[in-house]
């Protein structure tokens, strides 16, 4: 079956979807363009289609190339048969695929390949075609002596058939498929604390430290079915065996594989020779497949794992990217510290760096007066409307601080605590030497914690993802799949939102449909040198933009206040004319539009979407997204998105109630619940049990990061800092 036809039945959609999605890719269409302007072309594929379209195409052209090389090798070795041929060409799955090629794969130097070299196959291969020989094995062993292959008894040569039945038993690849499909189901995982494990090991601090906090404590007597495992238990169970604390194994019935494999390789026959198989499906089971195998089903849990929480991870993100910008606003940013100091720095409504200062408020120097009165100076001096304070060390004691000041001084200024998550790193990046090359890097960090309250998106796609602590265990995970699952979520977000050409980032346009880096350098330099677009024609004049890079980005490209109000929605260029088109049919001008909305419905649902579509020579779909468009031109789509809850008062831990209700946002998601700031220095968190009035089976199906909820405090723990709360 062709690439086309299985992607198809695999994502129930029809081969036609498949055909013209994997043809604009091949042709250089971006995903963000496909799932917005080729809705007809795709029959309104949503973007995790296509994304599962693109991912399945690069699996089986892989699968291809490697099922190719496989033929060949066998080809080659004159042991191609056509029923063989046809088992290979019907994988649809690389393990099913190297499974059939392992008895044909060349081998290093094995037990097998040494009894073979020693002239003992045709003793295997007797022994396994004759199932009901009962004469004197050890005699039928003798005739393979042969003292110059160094063969110098029957008890060694008959040792030697058993080993190359072994490895042929290994090579079988129904033998492999069952083991592997009964430890997938009937196992236990079993884990316990390794008896090496000693405080007293002065080589490696690390893992003292966590044993003393007994990190791993409910893993050193651990078990539960593999069907049961939980993804965030998988990676724990990982790191714990990484970092050499546990030791995990996958207990099952020995007994009933050793019948299995009798069945698929002897066809349960009863044979005078079963101790001699016996024997050596003991051996094959034990040396050569459950090692291996064992492995394989470590590695899909680890796999599966791995994609649950990278998913996790995502969803997290795209939240967190898609906040609601709190736009026109003086902000003050501040990072936190103790012996290093409070960084302070104001920026104005447009992100614009303004000032900035260094605060000891905190021990060891304790500044406290000083630091409150250059604060105060800047919120009368600037007008500072909202303080932005990062949420890591000394956030809450500088809470305090910044909230006393509201209430002595009696300001109206508010503040919020932001994640901080990644702004040490963006601060000593190319990209804020290149933005603020006059400032140290320890005072970049303050700019970009206030930045990211102003426009979250804008501010943090000049941080690594991976840098934004939104996940669970994404060290721990597999590097690349999170590196290109979390690009596709920042290019799904900016290309969401849209960007205003003119006061865009090279970090933000390089993440826009068809640009890159490069290209987005070379549109801030264009914009630099000629002043600001006031037409989408005009970005075609940027270097190194051609008509295909401005057919995928012109869209995304806004320009506010510009020649043509269009210019300023996500219609696309090449959709002016029939815009226009359908303008001139109700006498209206774009900028006329959104005052007229009700006539227009009134008119499309008197005339028909199908026939007026038909009339200005557009789909449907598109013309839908057109009229969509023209009632919000200039629209922010994360406006829907609930503001951040700005607080003027602190509170303490010991403030808090059992029973209390309170608002808080939600901050990170996990397997097991949500955390969430309540405003006190500790996050709080929901435990999936406790997120609704009904099972939860996913956090992500009640709650997004940003969320903002109102909870009821279940239970407060002073002394080990946490706090339970309820949804219900």
């Amino acid at each position: 079956m062709q690439i086309p036809s299985l992607i198809a039945d695999e994502l129930k959609i029809r081969k036609e979807q498949v055909d013209s999605v994997l043809t604009m890719l091949a042709e250089g269409s971006t995903i963000p363009f496909i799932v917005r302007y080729r809705k007809e072309r795709t029959g309104g594929l949503e973007e995790d289609q296509l994304r599962e379209i693109e991912e399945r195409n690069n699996y089986l052209t892989l699968l291809g190339e490697r099922r190719e090389t496989i033929l060949k090798s066998i080809a080659e070795q004159g042991k191609l048969t056509d029923e063989l041929q046809q088992k290979i060409e019907g994988c649809t799955r690389l393990q099913e695929l190297e499974d059939l090629y392992l008895p044909y794969k060349p081998k290093r130097k094995t037990r097998g390949t040494v009894a073979k070299a020693k002239g003992l196959e045709p003793l295997a291969l007797f022994l396994l075609e004759n199932l009901d020989f009962d004469g004197d094995i050890m005699a039928k062993a003798a005739e393979f002596i042969n003292d110059e292959l160094g063969v110098g008894s029957a008890i060694e040569a008959l040792q030697g058939a058993k080993d190359i039945l072994a490895e042929m038993v290994s090579d079988n690849a129904d033998v492999r498929k069952t083991v592997r499909e009964n430890l997938q189901r009937e196992s236990v995982v079993r884990s316990v604390k390794r008896e090496d494990v000693s405080l007293k090991d002065e080589t490696n601090e690390k893992l003292k430290d966590k044993d003393k906090k007994d990190v791993y404590r409910i893993y050193f007597d651990f078990q539960i079915d593999i069907t049961k495992l939980k993804p965030y238990q998988i990676l724990a169970l990982n790191r714990g065996e990484a970092e050499k604390f546990l030791k995990i194994e996958l207990e099952h019935d020995q007994l009933m594989m050793y019948a299995a494999m009798n069945n698929i390789f002897l066809g349960n026959k009863t044979t005078p020779l079963q101790p001699v198989f016996d024997e050596v499906f003991e051996d094959s089971y034990k040396r050569l497949i459950f090692p291996s195998v064992e492995k394989e089903v470590r590695n899909t849990l680890t796999e599966i794992a791995d994609q649950h929480a990278i998913e996790i991870f995502a969803s997290n993100l795209r939240q967190l990217l898609l906040q609601s910008p709190l736009s026109d606003k003086m902000i003050m940013g501040i990072d936190p510290g103790y012996v290093s100091g409070c960084k302070v720095a104001v920026i104005d409504k447009t992100g614009k760096y303004l000032e900035g200062a260094t605060i000891y408020p905190h021990p060891p120097k304790n500044r406290e007066t000083e630091s409150k009165e250059i604060i105060h100076h800047f919120i009368k001096k600037y007008g500072v409307e909202v303080v932005s304070i990062g949420n890591g060390t000394a956030s809450r004691e500088t809470e305090q601080l910044v909230a006393d000041l509201l209430k002595e001084k009696k300001l109206s200024t508010k503040y919020i605590i932001v994640s901080e998550a990644g702004a040490s790193v963006y601060s000593a990046s190319e990209v804020a030497k290149k933005e603020f090359p006059e400032l140290e890097a320890s005072q970049r960090g303050n700019i970009s914690i206030a930045r990211r309250l102003l426009d979250p998106l804008a501010e943090l796609v000049k941080i690594d993802p991976k840098s934004i602590g939104v996940g669970l265990y994404q060290h721990d995970v597999d590097q690349k799949l999170l590196a290109k699952k979390l690009d596709d979520v920042v290019v799904s977000c900016v290309n969401y939102v849209g960007v205003d050409v003119n006061t865009a980032s090279e970090s933000l346009l390089a993440y826009v449909s068809g640009l890159n880096k490069k290209l987005a350098g070379s549109i801030v330099k264009h914009r630099e040198k000629n002043g600001r677009f006031t037409n989408r024609q005009q970005i075609l004049e940027v270097a190194g933009i051609g008509a295909k890079t401005f057919e995928q980005a012109a869209g995304f490209l806004k320009i506010a206040n510009g020649d043509n109000p269009l210019d300023n929605t996500f219609i696309h260029p090449e959709s002016y004319v029939a815009t226009e088109t359908l303008l001139k049919m109700f006498n209206f001008q774009p900028n006329q539009f959104r005052e007229s909305i009700g006539l227009i419905d009134f008119f499309m649902e008197k005339k028909g979407v199908k026939k007026i579509a038909q009339e200005v020579g557009l789909g449907e779909p598109t013309l839908n997204d057109i009229i969509e468009n023209l009632k919000k031109p200039g629209r922010d789509p994360r406006e829907d998105v609930p503001p951040p809850i700005l607080r003027s008062d602190v509170l303490k831990m010991e403030d808090l109630r059992e029973g209390m209700r309170l608002k808080g946002t939600v901050r990170n998601i996990v397997d097991f619940g949500a955390f969430v700031d309540i405003g006190v220095k500790q996050d709080g968190l929901i435990h999936i049990s406790q997120l609704a009035n009904k099972f939860v089976k996913n956090p992500l199906d009640v709650l997004k990061v940003g969320d903002i909820i109102d909870v009821t405090i279940l239970q407060i723990d002073i002394e080990r800092k946490r706090i339970a709360l309820s949804m219900k």
